[in-house]
């Protein structure tokens, strides 16, 4: 008989090209994202005297280190950031492999141009040397970061060694309230399962609430994987990842969509497949959510209180609260709601899509930012689609600097930080020590939620701002 499959198996199981025997298989990479900080991988195969293998299958964009501020490389001030911006031009055409650089309009952050150009599609394998890669795992992709040296390795040989890890589902169901978005799931989720949750696992994402979302709203979900610890995350793909996907520069066409829509539709994990490990979430329960410490898994429902420490079940947990709490320049007990920001960041490959815009525009419209606030759009073709709709107006007119595509001040490495003591609400995906400029305070939050920091100039429930009258 046969045994009942997940959707990860599946995948997994296709794409193994040879079994060492002690756990390790090596698995074929169907495609390959690349970004500026991918110049040592290039710098390897040149002192290796390695070809591309398979050029066809990679893409290549700037994000980390291009400015939002300007299309100018001039605009660049390190001078090592630079080179690497520049490098990235130089080595993809020196590859052969399709580069959507500043001057192109389709470029823009990796994990929002591949979805967005097709690029990404279920049933693939998919790797980039960054760890949010788990984003393309909305669209049923199997999806993860690697590091230089396999970024090297891909590049030669379009396989990679890995050991499988297990499966886990996360199931959420019931509607979502008003005000409530795909970012205050996940981060409910990893609020429960811990930043640790998902370590050696690959999360399937399920459950009616997952179903509901957009595939806009799955992107965020699946990106925030690694933040609980996760290889990866997916969600199994349906009517609405085909209807998202038809039509894009670098989907299939004509007969060849056809036969990838046939093939698709046998890759949702069947009725009876087992998983390592099952945990259960009401979607209903879930509220505005916002971040107090220095892990995505420090996170409350806006109407709750900074936690205390005292209240922690173990020591090892205790002494991390009381660091957190400090760095953070909070204290126990204190209303998050009373918390102010002293700036906005709205951004990054989890919240920066036309969807993400539209959100925290609706908010933004008729108020007045009353501290620092940007809004980074993912991609050219993001911010060209958010100014046809007007959406970029309705920010400058609420205050709000409007920037150009890039990962900006999510990951610090461009030019685009706090400074130290700053309280910055983002919506990002990490809230690390340190990751948005040093010393800086990161809280983490969805769209909607850091226009009501903005125009409040504290944390604030946005479900009660937007609220006639309010």
């Amino acid at each position: 008989m046969n045994v009942p499959r997940t959707l990860f198996d599946k995948i997994w199981q296709r794409h193994v090209v040879v079994d060492r025997g002690d756990g390790h298989q090596l698995i074929y990479v169907d495609r390959h994202l690349l970004h500026d900080g991918s110049s040592t991988a290039f710098e390897t195969l040149r002192t290796r005297r390695l070809p591309v293998r398979r050029p066809e299958l990679a893409l290549a964009t700037p994000d980390h280190f291009t400015s939002t501020a300007s299309r100018d490389p001039a605009a660049i001030a390190d001078p090592m950031h630079r080179r690497h911006f520049d490098a990235i031009r130089t080595n993809a055409q020196g590859a052969g492999i399709r580069l959507f650089h500043v001057e192109d309009v389709r470029q823009g952050i990796a994990h929002v141009v591949g979805p967005e150009q097709g690029f990404t599609r279920p049933g693939i394998t998919l790797v980039c040397g960054d760890s949010h890669t788990a984003t393309h795992g909305a669209v049923g992709a199997l999806a993860f970061g690697i590091g230089a040296s396999e970024v090297a390795h891909v590049m030669a040989t379009q396989c990679l060694w890995q050991k499988k890890p297990k499966a886990m589902r996360v199931r959420v169901d019931g509607v979502l309230a008003p005000g409530v978005t795909a970012k205050d799931v996940v981060l409910a989720i990893i609020a429960r399962i811990g930043a640790a949750g998902g370590v050696g696992h690959v999360i399937e994402y399920a459950g009616s609430t997952i179903r509901a979302m957009s595939i806009e709203g799955r992107l965020t979900v699946c990106n925030m994987s690694i933040e609980a610890g996760a290889r990866a995350g997916m969600v199994a793909p349906d009517d609405a990842t085909y209807a998202y996907l038809q039509g894009r520069p670098m989907s299939p066409q004509g007969e060849a969509w056809d036969r990838a829509l046939a093939f698709w539709r046998t890759l949702p994990s069947e009725d009876g497949a087992e998983f390592d490990r099952d945990v259960s979430i009401d979607g209903a329960a879930i509220v505005p959510m916002v971040t107090w410490g220095t892990s995505p898994e420090d996170a409350l429902p806006i109407d709750g209180r900074v936690p205390d420490p005292s209240d922690a079940p173990d020591a090892a947990r205790r002494d991390a609260m009381r660091s957190a709490l400090d760095y953070m320049g909070l204290v126990p007990g204190t209303p998050m709601e009373a918390v102010a920001v002293d700036r906005v960041f709205i951004g990054s490959c989890t919240n920066s899509r036309i969807e993400d815009l539209r959100d925290a525009a609706r908010v933004a419209r008729g108020r007045r930012a009353i501290v620092p606030s940007w809004v980074v759009p993912g991609s050219g073709l993001v911010k060209a689609q958010a100014e046809a709709e007007g959406l970029d107006r309705v920010f400058r007119e609420a205050g709000f600097e409007w920037r150009e595509p890039g990962c900006s001040m999510c990951v610090g490495m461009n030019g685009d930080t706090g400074w130290p003591g700053q309280r910055i609400a983002s919506t990002s995906n990490r809230n690390f020590i340190g990751r948005q400029g040093r010393g800086v305070r990161t809280h983490l939050l969805s769209p909607a939620m850091a226009v009501a920091a903005a125009v409040s100039g504290r944390f604030a429930d946005v479900r009660r701002l937007a609220a006639p009258g309010a």
